[in-house]
């Protein structure tokens, strides 16, 4: 296929679907296509967090689609398009965009994954799948070679995650074991200190933490929610611009948290 030609909108979700195993397991989000646009996808910009501003920077790059981690809707929220969640709806409508999200399913991905991405950048060996949701694993856990100081790894994270996380190191002066759980993943915590591992990756933190972390002595490092979930999105952009032969390229959003 000529990279003029495009590919047909249902071909794309249909390999997305199977690459990522979509399928296998319950989820928060509708996983694929959440908003119909353009049948033939020419130009994919990725992001990773639905919303207008996104919108926006799509049409401006002469995109058809947006391949996204979160999507615009999610469990228990209104069912009704009002407000802002009437004006993304708008945009996309009006840019005949195509709108195609996947959520845990790019979290748990053993090659394209957010964690394994992560544990993979950071140089952990023996790396198992960690966490369940609904049945299925979320991040992963593995080990160090050789033992790292709680500075080390904040170093470790900051470079791969593009941002200085927030560490809370419960006195712990050496690490060896880690789990990665990307995005808000805090309540996991607990499955990590259960597993007797000696420090815990995820997005964001909640104020509980602090004292746990000093109970238990296990370090918690807290890299932001964006942050840890921009490799996922951006390795499967990657991958569909190298399967289909189409112009593929990730939009940066920043956000803080």
């Amino acid at each position: 296929m000529s990279e003029s030609a495009g590919v047909p909108r249902s071909e794309l979700v249909s390999y997305l679907d199977q690459r990522l195993d979509a399928v296998r397991t319950a989820d928060l989000a509708p996983n694929g296509l959440q908003v119909e646009g353009a049948e033939t996808v020419r130009r994919i910009v990725t992001g990773v967090s639905a919303c207008h501003e996104l919108f926006l920077e799509a049409r401006r790059r002469g995109a058809d689609t947006l391949l996204v981690h979160h999507g615009i809707f999610w469990r228990g929220d209104p069912q009704v398009l009002t407000g802002f969640r009437r004006r993304r709806v708008a945009e996309l409508l009006d840019g005949n965009l195509n709108l195609i999200a996947y959520h845990l399913p790019l979290d748990r991905h053993p090659e394209l994954g957010n964690n394994a991405l992560a544990a993979r950048r950071l140089g952990l060996e023996s790396v198992q799948p960690f966490g369940n949701f609904e049945g299925a694993s979320l991040g992963v856990h593995g080990r160090f070679a050789g033992p790292v100081s709680a500075d080390e790894l904040a170093a470790k994270c900051a470079q791969i995650f593009g941002q200085a996380p927030q560490v809370f190191d419960g006195g712990r002066t050496d690490i060896r074991s880690v789990c990665i759980i990307s995005g808000a993943a805090q309540r996991e915590f607990h499955s990590a200190i259960d597993e007797g591992l000696d420090a815990f990756i995820t997005g964001e933190v909640s104020e509980w933490v602090v004292n746990v972390t000093r109970e238990t002595g296990v370090a918690y490092f807290a890299a932001g929610h964006y942050a840890t979930e921009t490799l996922g999105i951006r390795a499967l952009g990657e991958d569909v611009a190298s399967h289909f032969h189409l112009e593929v390229e990730f939009a940066d959003i920043p956000n803080p948290i």
